[in-house]
C-alpha cells in the first residue's frame, strides 16, 4: 500500500477516535436568545467546550424551539434532553417548594432572595436527586412588577382583565384579583399581547423589553414582589456517564455561571427599566393602595402555601427567616 494511502487511514482512524470520544447533549431553553438568561446559558456551555477541549459538545435551543417551558424538566428526567433549564415556579403544583420563590413578597428583593436560595437549595438537591436529576445552578429573574394596558391605581382595577398566567402562583393571583387568567407561556407572549389575549401581567422588566411589551401595553409598576430563578438540570445518568475531569470541568463551569448570572440579573434590573422607559412605557411606582392591595394577595398565598406544602415548606420558611 502506497504511503499516501496509509496516512489517510491513519488520519481517518484518528478522527474516528475523536469522534467516538465526542459527547454531544441538547440543552431545551424557554426564552429568547437576547435573554440575559440565555446568554448566560451559552457562556456556560462554551466554557465548558474550552475546558474540555471540545470533549463535550452542548446545544442551547432557545425560545421553547425543542422543548415548550413546562416540558423541559421531563425531557430532562426521560432523557430526551440531556440538559435543561426551567423556571421553578412552572413545577409548583408537583412538588409545593418548587414555588417558594414566586410567592409574593416572601422575598423580594436580591439580598432576600438569595437567603431563600440559601435555605432551598439542600431541599431542590434532595428532590433532583430522587428524581434522576442534578441542579447545576440557578440565577433569578428581577424582581417582578404588574404590566397593563390601562393605569392601575389599586387591585379592584384589575378586575376582568385578560391576565397572563404562566405558573400556578400567577393562576392565583389572577383568581384572587378578579382577574381572567390566560395561560401564555413567554415564547407566545408577543403574539398574545398584539391579539388582545393578554391585557395584563406579572413579570419583570426583562420580560417586558424581551418581549417587546412596550409596543402593547403601556404602564410597568414597579411592586417588587419576588424574584423567581430558573435552574439548570442534567440528567443523572448523562452526567454521571462523562468521566471524571469532564464531569469537573461542567461543575465549574456552573458555578461560574451562576455567580455571573446574578451579578448581571442585578445589573440588568435598572438597565430594561430605562430601556422600556426609553421606548415610550411608563414606568411607575405603585400607589399606596396597589401595594397595600398586593401584599394582602401575598399575605393569602403564603398561608394557603403553607397549608399545601406542611411542614416541609414551614421549615423552608423557618429556616430563611433565620438566615
Amino acid at each position: 500500500m502506497r504511503p499516501f494511502h496509509i496516512s489517510l487511514m491513519i488520519a481517518a482512524t484518528a478522527w474516528a477516535g475523536i469522534a467516538a470520544a465526542q459527547t454531544r447533549w441538547d440543552l431545551p431553553a424557554a426564552y429568547q436568545g437576547s435573554s440575559f438568561h440565555t446568554e448566560n446559558l451559552v457562556q456556560f456551555v462554551s466554557d465548558i467546550d474550552r475546558a474540555t477541549n471540545g470533549k463535550l459538545k452542548i446545544t442551547v435551543h432557545a425560545n421553547a424551539s425543542l422543548f415548550k417551558a413546562p416540558e423541559i424538566k421531563r425531557a430532562v428526567q426521560t432523557g430526551q434532553a440531556q440538559i435543561g433549564e426551567i423556571l421553578l415556579v412552572n413545577h409548583q403544583n408537583e412538588w409545593q417548594i418548587y414555588g417558594a420563590d414566586g410567592l409574593p413578597f416572601l422575598a423580594a428583593s436580591y439580598d432576600e432572595s438569595t437567603k431563600l436560595y440559601k435555605a432551598q437549595k439542600p431541599m431542590l438537591e434532595k428532590k433532583f436527586a430522587e428524581q434522576g436529576l442534578l441542579l447545576l445552578y440557578a440565577v433569578p429573574w428581577p424582581p417582578q412588577g404588574i404590566f397593563s394596558k390601562k393605569p392601575i391605581n389599586s387591585a379592584a382595577d384589575l378586575k376582568g382583565a385578560k391576565w397572563r398566567a404562566y405558573s400556578p402562583a400567577t393562576s392565583r393571583i389572577a383568581e384572587i384579583l378578579g382577574a381572567q387568567p390566560v395561560t401564555v407561556q413567554q415564547a407566545e407572549l408577543t403574539l398574545a399581547m398584539a391579539t388582545g389575549v393578554v391585557e395584563s401581567y406579572m413579570s419583570s422588566g426583562a420580560t417586558g423589553y424581551d418581549t417587546k411589551s412596550h409596543e402593547h401595553l403601556k404602564y410597568f409598576y414597579d411592586i417588587q414582589a419576588w424574584l423567581p430563578k430558573n435552574a439548570v438540570l442534567v440528567n443523572k445518568a448523562a452526567f454521571e456517564a462523562l468521566d471524571k475531569p469532564t464531569q469537573a470541568a461542567v461543575l465549574k463551569a456552573a458555578s461560574v455561571a451562576e455567580n455571573r448570572g446574578w451579578v448581571v440579573s442585578r445589573a440588568k434590573n435598572s438597565e430594561y427599566l430605562e430601556l422600556l422607559k426609553k421606548n415610550g412605557m411608563n414606568v411607575l411606582a405603585p400607589s399606596s393602595q396597589l401595594k397595600a392591595d398586593m401584599q394582602r394577595v401575598g399575605d393569602t398565598m403564603l398561608q394557603e402555601w403553607l397549608q399545601k406544602a406542611g411542614p416541609e415548606g414551614q421549615s423552608l420558611v423557618d429556616a430563611y427567616r433565620k438566615l
